[in-house]
């Protein structure tokens, strides 16, 4: 902040505590009058509204959340670890798939809720407090309900406590898959209540269907011909808002098993997820000033809690690791990653949610090429295998090395995704489908070359030979 007076300061052994005290209060007063003007300036249009502030100085003022998220994951892993270790809440080594041979402790993914929670706490108290968290100045004011737009909304909150608590009992007690799909279907339904995310097939629906049918909003009014309780003469369906809602509950539910299904080596999940944070960090810093929406602040402070969380989780998880994270960790990343990349089109822009998820295109290539791997050889998508791309790489090049090539792998769709969420939405769009296109076709290579090999090395193998009686006899002589 600029001085208000170019004096030299007086000693201040010369001023009393009261009086320093006072001139510390009024200067926080006037950075949150300051930022509260820069804000309404900006709102109403005026010439005077500036924005100084580099993507350097964004980082800066939310870098509290992170350091908090960090800070509070790693002094509570251990803690966790003791309580798992002491309540027999372990993973022992009995399938051969798994690299570790002692037992190791389960409950990692507490440590990590607790991280990001203590991270989006330090933002509430920052909407008071600058020198918390230091909002962004290009933040518009825009109603959000009965919330300030800088309050990361309850429904996430709600989201993220649902999808912990249904892996928390997973690890410990064991729950059907049913139970787990419908934990995760009530996370998505707590973001479409609260308007989290509905809007992310805007940008493809109201150009293409909304513009051939001549209604760019795709609401429609049906008249019911009676009158309906609670709802009248007439419905209103927002086309838009229920797919939305659709795809939010295919995207959770996507997300959440597929950051599942790589958590198969020391260290690889919490790390893949934190290059991904990032990529996702540096979109949204991009958006904040290209594209001012307001869920900017909500979703810096997202990825900032989550950076944090993986950054302080990942020293006890890389190998040889002495915790893991378990269904509870691997699928609130899972959630936490998609809640960002969801938020990333609540202005419409699906484009940027197509960028979003090339930067997390590591899960989903590998869930992906699990499908059509199961699928064509025949069996149940519940039927674990070890022809995933890790366990490739693993079996290669050793743990370490296949986790860091799957960390090198992240981090070049990450620049990627970043470089597409600057560019126009039309080459996003073109990308993505020759992308898909590829990923399609070349699962399916993968997967017919591992059956037909399957199927080769069963018809070399010789036939069963059966011991008529007078070879037994013989034997038995």
């Amino acid at each position: 902040m600029i001085p208000l007076f170019s004096n030299p300061a007086p000693e201040t052994s010369s001023i009393p505590p009261e009086l320093a005290a006072r001139i510390a209060e009024m200067g926080r007063g006037i950075e949150r009058l300051s930022a509260e003007q820069a804000r309404l300036a900006d709102l109403a249009g005026l010439d005077g509204a500036t924005h100084t502030q580099s993507w350097i100085s964004v980082f800066n003022g939310y870098v509290g959340v992170l350091i908090v998220a960090f800070l509070v994951t790693l002094l509570t892993t251990p803690i966790m670890r003791r309580l798992a270790l002491r309540n027999g809440v372990v993973d022992h080594p009995s399938d051969p798939r798994k690299v570790h041979r002692m037992p190791i402790a389960y409950l990692g993914g507490v440590a990590v809720y607790l991280g990001i929670m203590a991270g989006i706490l330090l933002s509430y108290l920052g909407v008071n407090e600058p020198s918390l968290v230091r909002f962004h100045d290009t933040l518009p004011q825009a109603p959000l309900g009965m919330l300030d737009n800088r309050f990361v909304p309850p429904w996430i909150l709600l989201g993220l406590t649902v999808i912990m608590v249904i892996g928390l009992i997973d690890d410990v007690t064991g729950i059907s898959p049913r139970v787990k799909i419908g934990g995760q279907l009530l996370a998505a339904a707590a973001l479409a209540y609260g308007d989290f995310g509905v809007k992310v097939a805007q940008g493809v629906l109201a150009p293409t269907l909304g513009h051939l049918l001549n209604n760019p909003s795709l609401v429609y009014t049906l008249d019911l011909g009676f009158n309906a309780p609670l709802l009248g003469h007439t419905v209103e369906i927002d086309f838009i808002y229920w797919t939305g809602t659709a795809v939010i509950a295919v995207f959770v539910l996507g997300a959440c098993n597929a950051s599942n299904l790589i958590d198969g080596l020391d260290g690889l999940l919490s790390g893949v997820t934190a290059i991904a944070t990032i990529g996702l960090l540096a979109i949204s810093i991009l958006v904040a000033f290209t594209d001012p929406g307001p869920r900017d602040a909500q979703r810096i402070i997202l990825c900032m809690a989550l950076l944090g969380a993986c950054l302080g989780f990942l020293p006890h998880n890389f190998n040889p690791a002495t915790i893991f994270l378990g269904d509870c960790g691997s699928l609130l990343l899972g959630f936490s990653t998609i809640v960002i990349i969801l938020s990333l089109g609540d202005t419409g822009r699906t484009d940027l949610v197509i960028a979003g998820l090339i930067v997390y295109a590591i899960p989903i290539l590998d869930t992906f090429l699990a499908i059509i791997r199961r699928k064509m050889a025949g069996k149940s998508m519940s039927d674990a295998d070890s022809d995933h791309l890790h366990h490739m790489l693993k079996r290669a090049f050793g743990v370490k090395g296949a986790v860091f090539i799957m960390y090198g792998m992240g981090l070049v769709f990450a620049i990627i995704g970043v470089l597409l969420a600057a560019s126009g939405a039309r080459f996003v769009y073109s990308l993505a489908l020759l992308c898909a296109s590829f990923i399609v076709v070349y699962s399916m290579k993968i997967a017919r070359g591992k059956q037909l090999e399957q199927q080769s090395m069963e018809s070399a193998a010789p036939p069963p030979t059966h011991e008529t009686e007078t070879e037994q006899e013989s034997v038995a002589v």
